[in-house]
């Protein structure tokens, strides 16, 4: 696996389970309320620093969600999408990444045609049983708490990336 990890260029991901908890919070107003993850959110600069690209497929819209990507720089947002497979392919379209040089991580059932199809497939702890079946890494993290973070370093580890990361942060 790690050989196929080296060969990531594009992390795509979904949201609710996966960069956050799942939970869904709706204020008096009706607005939308979502919390996400630090570490996640440096996990993902550092990656794009390194060069890989990341985006977004989610089944929601979400005006929070849209500030945290403009506040990552993550511009491959695909919000309010019911068929993220269909979407994959104007993904491959836009960027010329081959979907065998493609991750996505996923956390429920909705997330399947799109984790068959990509290059390596993730899910986080506290996905649903039938995603767990058919991912091909589980992260040791639930989503919204360090899952992405833990995958973004996964992959910069098998491209021989960490080691410089962390020195910069040492020196």
């Amino acid at each position: 696996m790690k050989d196929k990890l080296a060969k990531i260029k594009l992390l795509l991901l979904d949201v609710d389970g996966v960069l956050t908890d799942g939970t869904i919070t709706y204020s008096d107003s009706g607005e939308q309320i979502k919390s996400f993850n630090s570490k996640d959110g440096l996990g993902l600069r550092l990656l794009m620093d390194a060069g890989i690209q990341v985006g977004i497929i989610t089944g929601r819209k979400s005006k929070a969600l849209e500030y945290r990507c403009k506040n990552l720089g993550i511009l491959l947002l695909f919000e309010g999408i019911k068929d993220k497979s269909q979407v994959l392919e104007k993904i491959v379209l836009k960027t010329g990444i081959a979907l065998m040089d493609i991750a996505f991580a996923g956390d429920d059932l909705i997330d399947l045609p799109v984790m068959k199809r990509v290059g390596v497939s993730f899910c986080v702890l506290d996905a649903s049983l039938d995603v767990k079946k058919h991912c091909d890494i589980m992260i040791n993290q639930n989503g919204g708490h360090g899952a992405v973070r833990e995958i973004c370093e996964s992959i910069l580890k098998a491209k021989g990336l960490w080691d410089k990361i962390l020195n910069k942060y040492l020196s």
